[in-house]
C-alpha cells in the first residue's frame, strides 16, 4: 500500500481528498502546514506528497526546497486557479506535477497513480513489464541505472526526480534523434493525464541545471525550437 502525504491548511480539502484516496486504497497522512509535514518527513518519508503552495509557518515552496535537499520522492503541487508563476516556479524547483484549484479529485488520483507507477518501475516493481527500460544504459559520459534510480555523469552522481530521470532516459535511449514535447509527455505522464508544453520545458530546464552543477560545460541536451529536444553523445 502506497503512503500519500497531504499538506494543506484547508481542512475541507484535507478531509475530502483523504477520503477519496483512502477509498482508492492508499494510506493517507494529513498535515496542516509545511513545518508539521517536514517534522514528520524527517522521521519517515511517504511515497508521494501533495503540497499546497500557500500555507502558514512554512509554505509549499519552502517545504519542497527542504525536501529536494535529501529526497527525490514524487511531489505534486496544488496551485491557485490563475497563478502560473507558482506553477512554473514549482516545476523549476523540482515538483513533478501540479493540479489547479478547484480541481477534480479524479484527476488528482490519476496523476498520483501515474507518478507512482513510474516510481515503482524505476524501483524494479513489476520488472517483467519494463525489462528493457530497466537495463543499465551508458551513453558517452552518461550512465543510468533504473533499478537503483542512479545517474552518473563523468563518474559523478546526479540526483534526479522520477520525472527528470524518465525524460533523460527517453532522450538518451536514442542519441541524435529528436523527441517532441508530446512524445516526452507520453514518457513522463499517462495518456489520460493532460499537461502543457511549459511543464516539459520546466523539467528540462531543471534537468540541465542539475547536470551543469556536476559539469559546468554540459551541453548534451539540445533544444530544437518549435520541434522538441535531442540528446547528443559527447
Amino acid at each position: 500500500m502506497h503512503k500519500i502525504a497531504l499538506v494543506d491548511d484547508d481542512r475541507n480539502i484535507l478531509t475530502s481528498v483523504a477520503m477519496t484516496l483512502e477509498a482508492e486504497g492508499f494510506e493517507i497522512e494529513t498535515y496542516n502546514d509545511g513545518q508539521q509535514a517536514l517534522d514528520a518527513f524527517n522521521k519517515k518519508l511517504p511515497d508521494l506528497a501533495v503540497l499546497d503552495i500557500k500555507m502558514p509557518r512554512m509554505d509549499g515552496m519552502d517545504l519542497l526546497q527542504r525536501l529536494r535537499q535529501k529526497t527525490n520522492m514524487p511531489v505534486i503541487f496544488l496551485t491557485s486557479k490563475d497563478d502560473e508563476i507558482d506553477e512554473v516556479l514549482g516545476l523549476r524547483m523540482g515538483a513533478d506535477d501540479y493540479v489547479k484549484k478547484p480541481f477534480s479529485q479524479r484527476l488528482l488520483v490519476e496523476r498520483i497513480r501515474s507518478l507512482l507507477r513510474r516510481q515503482d518501475a524505476l524501483n524494479g516493481v513489476e520488472v517483467e513489464t519494463v525489462e528493457e527500460d530497466n537495463k543499465v544504459m551508458t551513453r558517452g559520459q552518461l550512465t543510468m541505472d533504473p533499478l537503483r534510480h542512479a545517474v552518473k555523469w563523468k563518474d559523478r552522481d546526479v540526483s534526479l526526480t522520477v520525472t527528470e530521470f524518465l525524460l533523460l532516459q527517453a532522450l538518451a535511449q536514442r542519441p541524435g534523434f529528436v523527441k517532441s514535447r508530446d512524445q516526452l509527455m507520453d514518457v513522463a505522464y499517462d495518456d489520460q493525464v493532460y499537461v502543457d508544453d511549459r511543464t516539459i520545458d520546466s523539467h528540462i530546464k531543471r534537468l540541465r541545471k542539475k547536470m551543469r552543477q556536476v559539469d559546468g560545460e554540459f551541453s548534451a541536451i539540445e533544444t530544437l525550437y518549435g520541434i522538441g529536444y535531442r540528446y547528443n553523445e559527447e
